[in-house]
């Protein structure tokens, strides 16, 4: 993550010194003395619903989202808040003003595998590793949720009229498909300020865009010179993969030498070679974190490739998607192999450029490639970069793929929205960080589709993302933190 300083952009005003009312200092205050346990009680009943989107269950008809919005109802309820549910969209909301301030949230998560969780991941553990609240859910997004409706609730305790209605926005399927979300938005009237809490701080005012290269492969092989087969890898497409596996036949002694003593070179991921029936399977453990921070984790799918980087392995599906991914992606994360696709901004940073999930069906492999691109380049340029690589490839290789999908996605660079400075001021307020600038991120949120919508947390600049990783979690400290931040966040804004 880049950080801009804090007059770069000069169409935002640069404050001298951070400053608050001291209405949204005493509130704050009132927040965590009153609600810190029970905002982590909430979350406790939050993570405990598994609101993963599943294909063929519409989210509105999946019982895990009808029990989660059954909760948020009662919730709501509780703490006097209006609630609304539309379907894929539930919106709760403080005052009846004529204009709002929309904080933007999502109640679905990434799927989480129980095998790596110490306790399940729907369950809050506060014990494994004490200070910390580790669960699925904790940091992306249900922690923000939880936080919002107790900062919603602290300013209603105390008898704030603000001028603006307050209202929290918890979209369904942000994970999985924007689709209802942008229907919703045609009708939804724009907000005064937008603020999601999907995201880091100090400000986020630029998100790169998510993009997908998806090619392939689907051969058989000969099974005569040395071959791979079964290869695995990853859990999902925003997700830099943690395993990754194949299956190695027709190798002597010599090569399978020299392929571990590769795998010794790549101390930073973990290998196992386990003798089967006809081969050696070689498993590959790297570490799990957030696609649009690659280097914050370990790609087990371009260390396993990397080891075979040396061979000439037989162009079935497997041994394609070996040798494309060691020859255009390899071990870098910014695409510098891969054509001329590779560029970067000069406050968004790089492109980069992941390999996150092989799926298997029948004899074809599809190799999911994510990609977050800066802006700086149109994306009519980039496609055609990433196609003329592709053909190149095939060409000098001498196959042809079965396929081959490229989205790409919009990057944001939002330098008017008014009230970043403000939301800057209560960063630097409750942090003592004078040097605290806008920032930017390689992942995307649902503020591209606001008006002038820019981020404002959970995570912490200088931390490790933890969304989206096999150990998501947040620290006890920053919830707390959150809710001070979020009090003073709604009460400026609000009268703003």
């Amino acid at each position: 993550m880049k950080i801009l300083s804090l007059c770069a952009i000069s169409l935002i005003a640069c404050s001298v010194q951070a400053t608050l009312q001291d209405t949204s200092k005493r509130v704050a205050d009132y927040a965590v003395d009153t609600y810190q346990q029970a905002q982590i009680h909430t979350l406790s009943n939050m993570v405990s619903f598994p609101t993963v989107n599943e294909s063929g269950i519409n989210t509105p008809d999946n019982p895990h989202f009808i029990g989660f919005k059954q909760l948020l109802k009662m919730k709501a309820a509780e703490l006097g808040l209006d609630y609304q549910d539309l379907g894929y969209t539930v919106l709760i909301g403080l005052g009846q003003q004529g204009e709002k301030v929309t904080v933007v949230t999502h109640g679905d998560v990434q799927p989480a595998d129980p095998k790596k969780w110490q306790k399940s991941p729907y369950i809050l553990d506060m014990t494994s590793e004490p200070g910390k609240l580790i669960a699925r859910g904790t940091e992306d997004d249900k922690g923000p949720i939880a936080t919002a409706l107790y900062a919603m609730k602290a300013i209603k305790d105390q008898g704030l009229v603000l001028e603006n209605r307050i209202e929290l926005m918890i979209y369904l399927a942000e994970e999985s498909d924007w689709a209802p979300l942008k229907a919703f938005m045609k009708t939804y009237e724009q907000p005064k300020y937008a603020i999601t809490i999907d995201a880091s701080y100090p400000v986020v005012v630029a998100e790169k865009g998510w993009s997908l290269v998806a090619p392939t492969f689907d051969a058989s092989s000969a099974q005569t010179d040395m071959y791979v087969s079964q290869l695995k890898g990853g859990a999902f497409k925003s997700q830099i993969p943690e395993d990754a596996s194949v299956i190695v036949h027709n190798a002597s002694n010599e090569i399978m030498a020299q392929i571990k003593a590769k795998a010794a070179e790549l101390s930073t991921a973990k290998f196992e070679f386990i003798p089967v029936d006809g081969g050696v399977k070689v498993l590959s453990k790297g570490v799990s974190a957030h696609s649009s921070e690659p280097a914050s984790g370990v790609n087990a799918i371009t260390h396993l490739a990397a080891l075979f980087s040396e061979f000439k392995l037989e162009k079935n599906s497997d041994g394609q998607a070996i040798t494309f991914i060691n020859q255009l992606i390899g071990l870098d994360l910014h695409g510098k192999q891969f054509g001329e696709i590779a560029y970067k901004h000069d406050f968004m940073g790089p492109m980069t450029v992941s390999p996150t999930v092989i799926e298997r069906k029948g004899t074809a492999i599809e190799l999911a490639i994510n990609l977050r691109r800066p802006v700086g380049k149109e994306a009519v340029e980039l496609s055609e970069q990433i196609n003329t690589a592709l053909t190149q490839w095939q060409k000098q290789h001498g196959v042809t793929l079965a396929n081959i999908e490229v989205s790409l996605g919009e990057p944001m660079l939002l330098d008017n929205a008014p009230h970043a400075q403000k939301l800057l001021d209560i960063f630097k307020h409750y942090t003592r960080d004078e040097e605290a600038g806008f920032v930017s991120i390689g992942g995307g949120t649902n503020a591209k589709l606001f008006d002038n919508a820019v981020s404002f947390g959970p995570s912490m600049p200088g931390k490790k993302y933890t969304g989206h990783s096999e150990h998501e979690y947040l620290t006890i400290e920053q919830i707390e933190l959150n809710l001070r931040m979020y009090t003073a966040m709604m009460i400026e804004l609000g009268n703003m």
